[in-house]
C-alpha cells in the first residue's frame, strides 16, 4: 500500500506499436514469446490474456531504470529543497507535499476511466515526456532565479498529476501480460525493478540538493524521464485493449461502475479502507519525518537521502519474498503481520538523537525493515486485487482504490505540518507514527485476514 507514493505503485503495458511503460519489464516479457497474433479483449467475455514467461520480467530494460530513478530522485528533491535551500517551515513543506498529492484526488478516477479505453504504452510514453518537460522548465527557473515555492508548487502539482495517470496505467497492465495463477510471481518481478531505482533515487537527489545547485538538482529528474521516454519509443509491439461491444459509455458512467464494483466487493472495499488509513498516516509521518532528520537529528542532505535509500534494497528483498510466503503460509497471514512489523519499525524513529554513527546506522534499519515489509504487503495486496478484478474493470478498480486510499494523503501531510508546528518534532513523530498502526488492524478485521494460500478467482 505504499507510496508512495509511495506506497502501490505498480505495473505496465505496450500501446499501438508496442508494449511499454515505464516498467518496461513487460516488454521483455513479450520479447522472450514467440510471435502471437493481436489477441481482442472483450468486456463481458471471458478475458483473453496473454501467456508470459515471468522470468522475462526480470529483465529491466533501460527505460524502467531511468524513468524509475527520475520518480524517486524528484520525490526527494523537491521537498528536500524547499527545506535546506528555502528554509521552508512545517506548514509550507506540509502544503507543498499536499499540493503534489492533490491530482490524486482530482484525476485519479477520470484516469481509470481512460486507462480502460486507451493503450498504456501511448500513457506512459507522453507521462514521460510531460514529467521531462516541467522539470525541465523548473531547471531553467532556477537558472533564472525563479525557483522560489511558488514554482515548486506548479512543479509538484504537474508532476503529481502526470504520475496518477502513469499508475493507473501501470497497475492496470499486467493482467494483459500473465496468467492470473502467475500475478504474484510476475509482481515480485516488478516491483524489484523498482526497488533498484529506489537504492539510488534517494541517494542521488539528497546528494544533488546538498552538493550542487537546485536548478541541477531538478534537471537530473527531467534527463531521467527524458531517457526512459526515448527508451519506451524504440518498443514495436502491438497491445490488445479491451473492446466494449456497441456504444462507449460516458466517462461518469464508466467512473460509477468502477466505484461501485470495489465498494461493493468485500475485499477491494477493505483494501480501500486500509489503504486510506496507511496513506493518511503515512504522509503525515513523512511531512514531520523531512523536518525530523535535519532539524532534529542535523542530518546532512546527503545523509538523509542515504538513509532514505534503505528502504531500496529492503523492498528488493520485501520483493522476493512476496512471490514466496503468501503461497506457504497464506495471503491473509502475510499481509497483517507484514504491515505490522513494517509500520511499526517508524515507531523507533522518535526515539534517536544526534547525528552520530550509531544514529545513522539505526536509521538505515528501521528504513530497511520498513521497505521490506511494505513492499510485501504491496505486492501481496496487488496480487489480490489483479485476481478478484475482470479485465475490462482493471483500470477503473486500481484508480478507485487510488482514489480513497491516495486522496487521503494531502489531508495526511497538511496533518502532519499542523502537528510539527505546534506540538513539536518527536511527539508529532511518535503521534503518526502510532497512527500508521490503523492499516494492519483494519486488514484484521477484515475478510482480507482469511485470505489462504490460494487467491480467489
Amino acid at each position: 500500500m505504499r507510496h508512495a507514493r509511495s506506497s502501490e505503485r505498480a505495473l505496465t503495458s505496450w500501446a499501438e506499436t508496442g508494449p511499454s511503460s515505464r516498467a518496461a519489464p513487460e516488454v521483455a516479457a513479450q520479447r522472450a514469446l514467440h510471435p502471437a497474433p493481436r489477441a481482442r479483449l472483450r468486456a463481458p467475455g471471458p478475458a483473453v490474456l496473454v501467456p508470459a514467461n515471468p522470468r522475462g520480467l526480470r529483465a529491466v530494460p533501460a527505460g524502467q531504470t531511468a524513468s524509475q530513478l527520475g520518480e524517486h530522485t524528484t520525490l526527494v528533491v523537491l521537498p528536500l529543497f524547499a527545506v535546506l535551500a528555502l528554509d521552508a517551515g512545517a506548514g509550507e513543506l506540509g502544503a507543498l507535499r499536499a499540493v503534489g498529492q492533490a491530482p490524486v484526488l482530482l484525476f485519479s478516477l477520470l484516469a481509470g476511466a481512460w486507462v480502460d479505453r486507451w493503450r498504456a504504452r501511448t500513457v506512459m510514453v507522453l507521462t514521460d515526456a510531460a514529467q521531462a518537460v516541467a522539470l525541465g522548465a523548473a531547471a531553467v527557473a532556477g537558472l533564472f532565479g525563479l525557483l522560489g515555492l511558488p514554482a515548486l508548487f506548479v512543479a509538484a502539482f504537474t508532476v503529481g498529476a502526470l504520475s496518477v495517470l502513469f499508475d493507473v496505467a501501470y497497475q492496470a497492465s499486467l493482467v494483459r501480460l500473465v496468467r492470473r495463477d502467475q500475478l504474484l510471481q510476475g509482481n515480485s518481478a516488478l516491483e524489484g525493478s523498482r526497488s533498484a531505482a529506489q537504492i539510488g533515487g534517494p541517494a542521488l537527489g539528497g546528494a544533488l540538493v546538498s552538493l550542487l545547485s537546485a536548478p541541477v538538482a531538478v534537471a537530473s529528474g527531467a534527463l531521467f524521464f527524458a531517457v526512459s521516454f526515448a527508451s519506451l519509443r524504440r518498443i514495436r509491439r502491438t497491445e490488445a485493449v479491451p473492446e466494449h461491444p456497441g456504444r462507449v459509455p460516458r466517462v461518469r458512467h464508466r467512473i460509477r461502475d468502477g466505484l461501485r464494483f470495489v465498494t461493493g466487493h468485500p475485499l477491494l472495499r477493505a483494501v480501500c479502507l486500509a489503504s486510506a488509513a496507511f496513506q493518511f498516516s503515512l504522509a503525515a509521518t513523512m511531512t514531520v519525518y523531512l523536518l525530523f532528520l535535519p532539524r532534529e537529528l542535523h542530518l546532512s542532505g546527503a545523509t538523509i537521502g542515504l538513509a532514505l535509500a534503505a528502504t531500496g534494497p529492503g523492498a528488493l528483498l520485501g520483493s522476493l519474498l512476496a512471490a514466496r510466503l503468501p503461497r506457504r503460509y497464506g495471503h491473509g497471514v502475510v499481509l497483517v503481520s507484514a504491515a505490522v512489523l513494517g509500520n511499526g519499525a517508524l515507531l523507533w524513529v522518535p526515539a534517536l538523537h544526534g547525528s552520530s554513527a550509531v544514529t545513522v546506522a539505526a536509521l538505515l534499519a528501521v528504513n530497511f525493515v520498513f521497505g521490506a515489509f511494505g513492499q510485501l504487503v504491496n505486492v501481496t495486496v496487488m496480487a489480490v486485487r489483479q485476481a478478484v478484478t475482470p479485465d475490462g474493470m482493471q483500470g477503473r478498480a486500481a484508480a478507485t482504490i487510488t482514489f480513497v486510499g491516495l486522496g487521503s494523503a494531502p489531508l495526511g501531510s497538511l496533518l502532519g505540518g499542523f502537528l510539527a508546528q505546534g506540538w513539536g518534532l518527536r511527539t508529532s513523530l511518535l503521534v503518526t507514527a502510532a497512527g500508521m498502526m490503523l492499516s494492519p488492524a483494519v486488514m484484521a478485521a477484515s475478510p482480507l485476514v482469511h485470505l489462504g494460500r490460494r487467491l480467489p478467482p
